[in-house]
């Protein structure tokens, strides 16, 4: 029987631990270091509990898992299921889950939480890998020896064979499949062994049978950094960015018990502003250029960097993502006046600050009243949803281009 516990909850929404519930003080404790280890920024600490920010997500400490889901609807009982599917499917477009086969259905029925997609499809990639036939590789190998095989480590040999003077301290070159590839791969596969649920648990086991003579090193990012990928072992980049994303966002400092922390937390409005963006550029049409996250010097070493800025022959336009939901379609001072600067700057016809939509409609195009340059800058809004599904990221382009 699973005994793994799953919670989900929304943006902004607080979580209090209950010794009786599901969210207890040991969770609370793993959850307020993690914290602390990174500024504060994923959530706040409140009175016996949580209260979770923008970031989106997975956080699963042992046995627990709670899953924090995007909304933007003003519904306080949002399906949570519809919202599920929507960041999968947003993580998808962003190619943050580089799943091509799995299609939005299948997203939306067969995993439990967002992480259950990165630990399928890692087993996957790995159990390929090894039908395949994993990669030997030429590496140096330092070690004792009964004789002297490859260089003689003069230093090495005195201090670890004073005594056993039959013994060669020596290094040499070693032909297998023991080296940091697949050590990483390995180290993948022992984390998922705290956190897995019952029905990948099988595959996991026979993964680990298939490594289990492979070196268990502490794996940093340092070490990612190492890996070259060339024609060879180009095969095993997915497998090499799903390893990345479990082992660097794993916490076995944080454990209480024998509960350690693995998290997957995305900042809302840098997904929302991606999404626009992957959304727009698969859409567009050929007299479009679109490009994203432009940056351009401001004033001393300050920088300016409008979200998406697209681009035709005669015209520029500016499109600035906002992920909150706002009543009014009046733009706030602030925003008016950074929306002013980037049409100065980047010579934009118009401005678009564009939020999700509850129930709001567009705002008119209005000028901004400087030496006649007859500049202009609107509120839109795009539903992301239609009713209880997941909206076409095609109808999404075209009522976003509509707007300009």
């Amino acid at each position: 029987m699973n005994k793994k516990k799953f919670i989900q909850v929304f943006e902004y929404q607080k979580l209090r631990y209950d010794d009786s519930g599901d969210f207890r003080n040991h969770h609370f404790d793993a959850m307020v270091k993690f914290n602390e280890l990174h500024q504060n920024k994923y959530f706040t600490i409140i009175h016996k509990g949580i209260q979770f920010g923008s970031y989106v997500g997975v956080i699963q400490i042992g046995g627990l898992t709670i899953e924090i889901l995007p909304k933007a609807d003003n519904n306080e009982n949002a399906d949570k299921n519809l919202w599920q599917n929507v960041l999968l499917n947003m993580l998808k477009v962003c190619k943050h889950i580089q799943v091509e086969s799995i299609s939005e259905t299948q997203l939306k029925k067969r995993y439990h939480s967002i992480l259950d997609v990165y630990f399928e499809m890692y087993l996957i990639e790995i159990e390929r890998l090894v039908k395949k036939g994993l990669i030997k590789k030429y590496r140096k190998n330092q070690s004792n020896q009964n004789a002297l095989k490859g260089k003689l480590l003069f230093a090495q040999n005195i201090q670890q064979n004073l005594i056993h003077k039959e013994r060669f301290y020596c290094e040499h070159q070693v032909y297998d499949k023991n080296y940091l590839l697949h050590q990483i791969l390995f180290k993948g596969l022992l984390i998922l062994k705290s956190f897995i649920n019952d029905s990948l648990k099988d595959k996991l086991n026979r993964l680990l049978f298939e490594f289990q003579e492979f070196e268990n090193i502490n794996i940093q990012k340092i070490h990612f950094d190492k890996i070259i990928l060339d024609c060879k072992n180009q095969d095993y980049q997915k497998a090499l960015e799903i390893a990345k994303i479990i082992i660097l966002n794993y916490s076995p400092s944080l454990n209480y018990g024998d509960e350690n922390l693995l998290t997957l937390l995305f900042d809302m409005n840098t997904l929302w502003e991606e999404y626009i963006f992957r959304v727009l550029q698969k859409h567009k049409t050929e007299e479009v250029e679109v490009s994203f996250q432009n940056s351009d010097k401001f004033w001393e070493n300050k920088r300016i960097r409008p979200d998406i800025v697209l681009k035709t022959k005669d015209e520029t336009f500016v499109i600035d993502t906002k992920w909150k939901i706002v009543k009014a379609n009046n733009p706030a001072d602030d925003d008016l006046k950074q929306m002013f600067v980037y049409n100065l700057h980047w010579k934009a016809e118009k401005t678009l600050l564009l939020y999700p939509k509850t129930n709001q409609a567009d705002s008119d195009f209005g000028t901004f009243h400087f030496d006649d340059l007859g500049k202009k800058c609107k509120l839109g809004f795009v539903d992301i949803t239609n009713e209880f599904m997941i909206k076409n990221s095609g109808m999404v382009a075209k009522e976003i281009f509509s707007k300009l």
